[in-house]
């Protein structure tokens, strides 16, 4: 249990760029423990007027698109223009043991060496979206600690990925040419919410491909609800294993902000997504507190016992629940 002293040096520490303290806090906010909890809550009230600097960039892409050397290849040119990096990378969580293989700070082992970056291997604990509950809070821990860039790679397992931009200012998706999979990164939820679409593995034999699957996704693109008028999506291509074309994303990335920068757009999307947060927070803390009675887990247990065995529908089963907790609740 940390004490409120210890709480103030990691508060300290952690404005003064300390890694160390980052990680501390970043396992406090992460923890179930209720103690633990109530201090994180504190932790984020006290790091508060000190987030909302940095760029927040969010990146999916389809398997095999090689998001952790892509990672690699613009955090370091990043890292060359004297800012500091951090990437909170989203690995997927075993739905049996619950167990993650974290394995994305291997993966970019220059970066996680470099001493103006950070790299925090998070799992999803099973939340959809390919994110996980406390990514939000994770990147302001960032943002306090004086990172200029903050990255949210995803889990990378399909079209729920899109749930990502709710979190981030701009949202790139990396795609593969050749692959037998552009259908996949075609798709319309994906092309409605992507800010920047980058080709990866655009060397060797595979260049002629890149060229191709840019030419597709751009004539996607034309017939593509925008998700800001004024901006048009690039569809960029790069060689993340040669660094080529890195340092064009980020002029593009630093586009999309001067465009945001018009009319306070940037403000009201953080403003509007913050509240989002904060709502779908109170749905599911309303959630857990009315099943954590006992008179409505022993109405859910008959409920399921009635489905079980055949004697109701499961659509019966969920008006039973649903209409005690309202009967509940009106008196």
């Amino acid at each position: 249990m940390l004490s409120a002293g210890q709480l103030d040096h990691i508060v300290g520490q952690l404005l003064a760029g300390d890694r160390v303290a980052l990680a501390q806090g970043m396992t406090l906010i992460e923890s179930v423990h209720p103690a633990h909890q109530a201090l994180a809550t504190q932790l984020l009230d006290r790091i508060m007027p000190h987030t909302g600097r940095a760029k927040r960039l969010g990146i999916t892409g389809v398997p095999g698109a090689g998001k952790s050397t892509f990672l690699e290849a613009l955090g370091s040119y990043v890292l060359t223009l004297d800012l500091k990096v951090a990437v909170i990378a989203i690995d997927p969580s075993s739905p049996l043991s619950g167990g993650s293989i974290l394995g994305d700070k291997t993966r970019m082992s220059m970066l996680s060496r470099a001493q103006r970056a950070f790299i925090r291997p998070v799992p999803t604990g099973g939340y959809l979206g390919g994110a996980s509950r406390r990514t939000r809070e994770l990147m302001l821990l960032c943002e306090a600690g004086g990172y200029d860039l903050v990255i949210v790679e995803t889990v990378g397992v399909g079209q729920s990925e899109v749930d990502i931009a709710q979190l981030v200012d701009c949202f790139l998706s990396l795609q593969l040419a050749g692959a037998g999979d552009e259908l996949q990164g075609i798709k319309k939820g994906i092309m409605e919410m992507a800010d920047i679409i980058v080709i990866n593995k655009d060397d060797g034999d595979n260049r002629a491909r890149v060229m191709l699957t840019q030419q597709m996704y751009r004539a996607s693109l034309a017939i593509t609800r925008r998700k800001y008028p004024a901006w048009t999506p690039p569809v960029l291509a790069c060689s993340a294993l040669e660094g080529r074309g890195v340092a064009e994303i980020w002029r593009a990335v630093g586009a999309f902000y001067d465009l945001m920068a018009v009319d306070r757009g940037l403000g009201l999307l953080r403003q509007r997504q913050q509240l989002d947060a904060m709502r779908k927070q109170i749905e599911e803390n309303t959630l857990e507190a009315l099943f954590a009675r006992h008179d409505i887990q022993d109405r859910y247990r008959q409920a399921l016992e009635q489905v079980e065995n055949h004697r109701v529908s499961p659509r019966a089963g969920v008006n039973s629940v649903t209409q005690y907790i309202v009967e509940m609740l009106n008196h």
